[in-house]
């Protein structure tokens, strides 16, 4: 909330409580009536100006009677009327920015992620070159730790690679010479040497970041709930005027009118409700970073899903170890977690937590790593090796023909277990589904959800197995973000609103130009959490089912609270007319519409009882 949007009412009341103070305490109605026209002057001029702005540009708004209120109150010298409604008017403004929120800074993120340093390997050694000084052709050093600068392909050196924030992939890239890699991946194990595919400003993730600032500086802004109402409100106050004044010819009526008719439930109601249904969320760990997502995610009809990290786990588990006779599986899998244990490798880590579900794991003596290839050591008076088919039967030719007889069908990633220069098993890598997955679908499809899409960059087969085994309609595989970015404006294009749930680095275009993006951040979230409009701080897609819930119980009340506010305004407006009811006293009773207003807008922020509407 700005520093303006909280002096403007701050000036109206300081005003309206010096001039009460003045005309009661000090007895001079004079110094009050010139010290509300300063006040109102000083308070309303913003406000008149900001809604003749909009007059111009074509927004008929909610604050045309407010500003209308404003100038009459000046004209008839009549200020303190005219100084409420500031007061109320501003001061329900401030709360709506509150509501609003903060703008996203994910460009800004992810330029400051951005890869800044280069190692380019030239005639006299290896030097530090800003990544944008990389030429085509390059030859650079990329060692453990560091991410690539740009576009390039291996020419020499082993190691693996996670790119999966960019490919949204968990398994981590066994690289070697002739895999391409794209920029902002990754290295986690042994240097590498690579040449340079694409400039800096022209590979991968500088793509990524020029598409999340392209989607948000085209995103339409979302029509504000009391505009949508103040299109019929406003001119019927108007008509009521224009009324009193033929029938009377007395412009003290036309002020009472505007006065009551000052549409402060239409400010008020909506921001009020919408605060408390943020802090409702923010309670369930759902973080809606502006008003406008918790308004629209209660409206979605589309639901597109990310599979890495957002359906599943997101992180590589062991899926099964294949044992070759006569070894049993848990014998030769503790054996394989004693050798990886002091490894630091993400696949290592993954192998030692199935190895201590399986039994105690035996100590393991003059281990060595061979840095993205394999590690081996002794443990007892057995030879243990575990790493990649190249690792393994390069140091044991014999274990090839062991490992032939027992190999699963498929590609999968796999690790390679030899005992005693034999083969003893095959442990194969999966990511797992997140559970509950199936019901939550169906609980979407109830909620009017019509249609779910899986967008994945991993191959469209597994993308294929797991819609069918959640039950999404649709699933596209091997998309980059781009391609991501494309099929959320192809189904905006056909009136679709569109909700895109995802977590990695190359969800974030997506996320943003969705209409609404909800980012899975338990660790946080960074990039993807700015880039989105909401984000869930756990590891639980299903709690989008609360989320919609809770968006549409707040628009709901906030709905409620506007009806009762306008219908007893138009009745205040009768009296108005008839001049039963002065300014100043329309003014107070106005308040005591927005008290009633406020108090039932407020039910937003509790959990709803069996019996609350």
């Amino acid at each position: 909330m700005t520093r303006t949007a909280v002096a403007l009412p701050a000036t109206a009341l300081a005003f309206i409580v010096i001039g009460l103070a003045a005309r009661f305490i000090g007895g001079s109605p004079v110094s009050a009536d010139w010290l509300w026209t300063v006040g109102l002057v000083l308070s309303g001029g913003p406000v008149v100006w900001g809604t003749l702005r909009g007059v111009v540009v074509g927004r008929f708004a909610a604050d045309l009677v407010a500003a209308l209120a404003i100038v009459t109150a000046l004209l008839l010298r009549d200020p303190l009327p005219g100084l409420i409604v500031v007061l109320m008017q501003t001061g329900g403004e401030a709360l709506e920015r509150r509501a609003q929120g903060r703008a996203s800074e994910a460009v800004r993120e992810l330029e400051a992620a951005a890869p800044r340093l280069a190692h380019r390997i030239g005639a006299t050694g290896v030097e530090d070159v800003p990544a944008e000084a990389v030429a085509v052709g390059d030859r650079l050093l990329v060692r453990p730790g560091e991410l690539l600068p740009c576009d390039a392909v291996v020419v020499d050196g082993r190691s693996h690679v996670d790119a999966s924030r960019l490919t949204g992939e968990p398994i981590p890239l066994s690289v070697s010479p002739g895999i391409r890699l794209m920029s902002g991946s990754h290295n986690l194990e042994g240097p590498i040497t690579v040449s340079a595919l694409a400039v800096a400003r022209e590979s991968q993730y500088a793509r990524i970041v020029e598409l999340v600032r392209t989607a948000q500086s085209s995103k339409a802004p979302l029509q504000r709930l009391a505009d949508r109402y103040a299109a019929w409100f406003t001119p019927l106050t108007l008509v009521v005027c224009a009324g009193a004044w033929l029938v009377s010819g007395d412009p003290i009526r036309v002020l009472a009118v505007l006065v009551v008719a000052t549409p402060c439930p239409l400010i008020l109601a909506t921001p009020v409700a919408v605060v408390g249904g943020i802090n409702r969320a923010a309670r369930r760990q759902i973080i809606f970073r502006h008003g406008a997502a918790l308004e629209q995610v209660g409206r979605v009809t589309v639901g597109l899903f990310d599979k890495t990290g957002t359906l599943t786990i997101g992180r590589p588990r062991v899926a099964q170890v294949v044992p070759v006779p006569p070894w049993a599986p848990g014998d030769a899998l503790r054996l394989a977690g004693a050798v990886e244990h002091g490894s630091s490798h993400l696949l290592a880590r993954t192998l030692v937590e199935a190895a201590v579900a399986a039994g105690p794991l035996p100590e393991a003596r003059h281990v060595v790593e061979a840095p993205g290839r394999g590690v081996s050591g002794q443990v007892g008076k057995r030879d243990v090796a575990v790493g990649s088919w190249s690792y393994i039967v390069d140091r044991y030719p014999a274990a090839a023909a062991d490992f032939a007889g027992v190999a699963p069908d498929g590609v999968g990633l796999r690790a390679y277990v030899a005992v005693e220069g034999r083969g003893a098993a095959i442990v194969e890598y999966a990511d797992a589904l997140r559970p509950g997955l199936a019901e939550f679908f169906e609980r979407l499809r109830r909620l009017g959800v019509r249609r779910t899409v899986l967008l994945s960059g991993d191959a469209q087969p597994n993308a294929d197995a797991v819609a069918r085994a959640v039950g999404i309609d649709q699933a596209l595989g091997d998309l980059l973000p781009e391609e991501k970015v494309a099929a959320v404006q192809a189904l905006l294009k056909r009136g679709e609103r569109v909700l895109m749930v995802g977590d990695g680095t190359n969800d974030a275009p997506a996320l943003s130009s969705a209409t609404v993006g909800i980012a899975l951040a338990a660790g946080g979230g960074g990039i993807t959490a700015e880039a989105a409009d909401a984000v869930i701080l756990a590891d639980d897609p299903t709690r989008i089912i609360e989320a919609i819930t809770i968006s549409r119980r707040t628009m709901r009340i906030a709905r409620q609270s506007i009806w009762v506010g306008l219908g007893l305004s138009a009745v205040a407006m009768a009296f108005a007319a008839a001049g039963v009811i002065p300014p100043t006293i329309g003014a107070v009773l106005q308040e005591v519409v927005d008290v009633a207003v406020i108090l039932n807008a407020l039910r937003a922020s509790r959990t709803p009882t069996p019996t609350d509407s």
